[in-house]
């Protein structure tokens, strides 16, 4: 990883030193396309003087460093990572004035030139530890203090920072004599950490308003607010939409958590390259511009992005007001934010049933982090920032918010919400551990919390729960239990809280109906089920019901059987639906059930669904088992199956529904046999149409990618055709992907050399390139790069950033090679010394075991 390390022991030891109070940062951004001035003032505070620390700086060169009024040598003090100071007083000013440098992969100070117009777009993204690329700093979360920014651009650009405008000074001259400059002066900042400072710069289009939010005692708060996107996007722009979601989260919030919103105003910026969702950055948050829908999406891309609204809200109280002391506690704000992010929009929005998207993919995504080799409790042990950059996981996310669901029952949401209200009054503008949310909780909820933390917190792993019924022989229940179970490695089994829904079809009507629902506590390896003894055995008994705890669950044959004749279908709620979803996704990835039969299941099922981000979650596995979890011999007649069944589901969906734009996506991604391919290219010359069906741009890209990657643009024409009618940022990704898919051995060569080859190439770029460099049926020409991959992961790490890297590393495995050969290409680099960086190492060890678990579940389907 480029740029240097920092150690949570030399973290906690520059803690115990210093003191942050005040930052004034000065920047110049008209020195050109490659470079910016950069000046920090740092006032500090030294416990012990006498003694050394350094300042964090990720730049190019330094011109001048002053300590308390003496010059240093910058060649003597920086290293091109730290600036030593030594000799501290009691109190300090350090004085830094560097050359930083432009990003162009995320991280820092991006720098995004616009295809359409030549417009420059700037914005910052710093977590967790990226700050010290735009200016000198200590970059670790728990030495906050204000911050005050002045920033010097063309006249042309509008700036942004955290806080309002103090002051602008037109017809300012750049610190290298540039004219047509202003300078920008913004207000101090509340005391926050260097993570979440932010600037954004350019000719944005903006659209702003208020909103006035009424306090507990009476009083108003206004709140600036506003959302902005680059200038060729404004004919998509719905500002309208986005600002009613934040006015809706600024009322909500303040209503259930009792503490001012205190950062002056919110502004929501909407940004191009962007390696993330979102980021949390006080009064300007970042959002990936991915979410300005250039075509026709479903109501989940919008619930998605309102969920993400919420979420990036909640962290002004959740991570901003009250912030981790070191990256051991990202959980503190993360897990907080995943899980505030549904309960907002199920209490504040229109998606009241968003629990339902939560269980079927945020859950998932958790799920599947857990059982990977490298799974970590959610309070990690952190030891330095290549752990904590890797840390933004499934486990820190969305199991630790499950957990939190589950704790809100456990302890009931009133008491939950009252400890998070004490929290944010008690630590206000501070760091926090663990004990200091847990002894809150502890207070409003009068449980305890240590024997609840170590359980669920500070132990990895997930239980299975599995429910056995014993029947006489007029299906008369004689006894009834749940068994927990874990894995060997992570062998506790917890405490749950859930629900058991009891559901048979009515025997007037057929319908299946939910008969009875209860609640217990489920503890140990057995957990009786007196409820069910004596009555009828429920046509399917579903653990977890209302999906209040986070666990596994394993359904019977017979269950399975009435699935695959259309009983998920059937069942009378979302959730019910969403949870037998869940379910049987698991038993196939678990290899306990056939990838064939998870097709089945869901073909036969998905008509009937309501719910469109299940629909759309469920085509998505769909492809993944298709390619990865089939035994190759079964391949072809399943794809024929899976083909067939699509169009004739797109075929029958209402003109203009969310249904058939999901199911028209699925189709494209779907094809595999000569007359789907002649379908894709009837719908893309309009010779082929569906009523209420608009092949948009988006819609039109993913055909010619799928049309390259089966041979039918192997010259490239289809793809350079569409990009003069669409040369856009995402239309010069689109052709670079389209490019990659084509079975040809140049193509990949070219991919090849693009991606590895040439840095700083911008890491959406690379995903999509890798996303489509890999194909099922290509493996002939992927198999050259097999041997390259190994011997350039640790240069890779070594010299790019993280999170260029890590998109490297993770979409070139060579998965559609997988084979027991692969898995040993892969143990001997693990036994190598290139494999030392414990980060890279993790990386890999998850690609393999995705490989391992794809030869389990082949297997599974062979035998089945």
């Amino acid at each position: 990883m480029t740029g240097g390390n920092l150690t949570r022991d030399e973290a906690a030891e520059r803690a115990r030193l210093l003191t942050a109070q005040h930052y004034a940062v000065e920047l110049d951004l008209t020195r050109g396309d490659t470079t910016f001035g950069s000046r920090s003032t740092i006032t500090f505070t030294c416990s012990e003087p006498g003694a050394s620390s350094f300042v964090d700086l990720l730049a190019p060169s330094v011109r001048s460093v002053t300590l308390n009024g003496t010059a240093l040598d910058p060649a003597e003090v920086f290293d091109g990572a730290r600036v030593q100071l030594r000799d501290l007083q009691a109190e300090n000013v350090v004085v830094i004035d560097a050359d930083a440098a432009y990003s162009r992969t995320g991280e820092g100070l991006h720098r995004f030139v616009d295809p359409v117009d030549d417009e420059v777009y700037l914005y910052t993204q710093f977590e967790p530890a990226d700050s010290r690329r735009l200016f000198a700093n200590f970059e670790q979360p728990d030495l906050k203090a204000r911050f005050q920014f002045t920033v010097t651009a063309p006249a042309s650009w509008t700036v942004w920072s955290n806080e309002t405008l103090e002051e602008l000074t037109q017809g300012a001259e750049g610190a290298e004599g540039a004219e047509g400059a202003n300078t920008w002066r913004f207000n101090p900042t509340e005391p926050i950490s260097t993570y979440i400072t932010a600037i954004v710069a350019g000719d944005y289009h903006v659209v702003e308003d208020s909103h006035t939010v009424r306090l507990a005692d009476g009083s108003d708060l206004l709140i600036p607010v506003s959302a902005m996107v680059r200038k060729s996007l404004a004919p998509y722009f719905d500002a309208a939409a986005i600002l009613e979601v934040t006015k809706a989260g600024l009322d909500f919030y303040h209503r259930i958590f009792d503490y001012p919103y205190p950062f002056g105003k919110y502004d929501s910026a909407f940004v191009p390259e962007y390696n993330l969702g979102a980021m949390e950055n006080p009064g300007l948050v970042t959002f990936n511009e991915k979410m300005v829908f250039r075509s026709k999406t479903t109501d989940a891309s919008y619930q998605g992005r309102a969920s993400t609204i919420m979420h990036e809200m909640a962290h002004m109280w959740f991570g901003d007001l009250v912030t981790m002391k070191w990256w051991d506690d990202l959980w503190l704000k993360e897990s907080f934010a995943d899980f505030m992010g549904a309960y907002a929009l199920v209490h504040a929005t229109r998606w009241t049933e968003d629990w339902v998207a939560f269980a079927n993919g945020r859950k998932a995504w958790a799920y599947r982090q857990d059982q990977l080799p490298t799974t970590h409790p959610i309070v990690a042990d952190i030891r330095d920032l290549e752990d904590a950059r890797l840390n933004f996981d499934g486990i820190t996310y969305a199991k630790g918010a499950s957990v939190l669901k589950q704790l809100a029952a456990y302890v009931g949401e009133e008491a939950f919400l009252e400890g998070a209200r004490r929290y944010f009054k008690r630590h206000a503008f501070g760091n926090t551990t663990l004990n200091d949310l847990l002894d809150v909780l502890a207070e409003t909820s009068g449980r305890d919390m240590r024997a609840w933390s170590r359980a669920w917190l500070e132990t990895a792993g997930v239980n299975t729960l599995t429910a056995e019924i014993d029947t006489d022989a007029n299906n008369v229940v004689t006894a009834a239990r749940i068994r927990q179970t874990a894995v060997i490695e992570y062998p506790t089994l917890r405490p749950h809280r859930i629900a058991v829904g009891c559901y048979s079809p009515n025997p007037a009507t057929g319908a299946v109906e939910l008969v009875e629902r209860f609640e217990l506590d489920v503890d140990g390896e057995h957990t009786e089920l007196p409820q069910l003894v004596g009555k009828p055995r429920p046509g399917l008994v579903l653990l977890n019901d209302e999906d209040l705890t986070y666990a596994k669950i394993q359904f019977t044959a017979e269950e399975l059987d009435a699935f695959e004749h259309g009983g998920i279908a059937a069942l009378p709620d979302s959730m019910a639906r969403a949870l037998a979803w869940s379910g049987v996704w698991h038993m196939t990835r678990d290899a306990v059930m056939s990838g064939r039969r998870f097709i089945a299941i869901v073909l036969r099922n998905i008509e009937a669904e309501t719910d469109i981000s299940v629909v759309q979650n469920l085509l998505g596995q769909v492809r993944l088992v298709r390619a990865k979890f089939l035994d190759p011999a079964h391949r072809p007649a399943v794809d024929v199956v899976i083909s067939t069944r699509i169009w004739e589901l797109l075929a029958a969906a209402p003109a203009g529904s969310d249904h058939q734009v999901a199911f028209a996506y699925g189709a494209v991604r779907a094809a595999s046999q000569d007359s789907d391919f002649a379908k894709l290219q009837a719908l893309l010359s309009g010779e082929l149409t569906f009523e209420g069906l608009s092949v948009d741009q988006d819609l039109r890209w993913a055909i010619i990618e799928a049309l390259a990657a089966a041979g039918l643009d192997d010259d490239g024409a289809l793809a350079e055709r569409e990009l003069v009618a669409d040369d856009t940022a995402d239309g010069r990704r689109h052709r670079a992907a389209a490019r990659a898919a084509r079975p040809l051995a140049e193509a990949k060569a070219e991919a090849w050399q693009l991606v590895v080859a040439t840095p700083d190439q911008p890491n959406d770029l690379i995903g999509a390139v890798l996303g489509e460099f890999q194909q099922i049926g290509q493996e002939k020409l992927v198999e050259p790069y097999v041997e390259p991959y190994f011997e350039t992961l640790a240069t890779i790490w070594a010299e790019r950033t993280i999170q260029n890297a890590e998109r490297i590393l993770l979409g070139g495995y060579p998965w559609p090679l997988t084979s027991n050969e692969l898995l040993a290409r892969t143990d001997a680099w693990l036994a190598s010394d290139a494999a030392k960086a414990p980060a890279l190492r993790r990386l890999v060890l998850e690609s393999r075991d995705d490989a391992a678990r794809a030869l389990r579940a082949q297997e599974c389907d062979r035998n089945a």
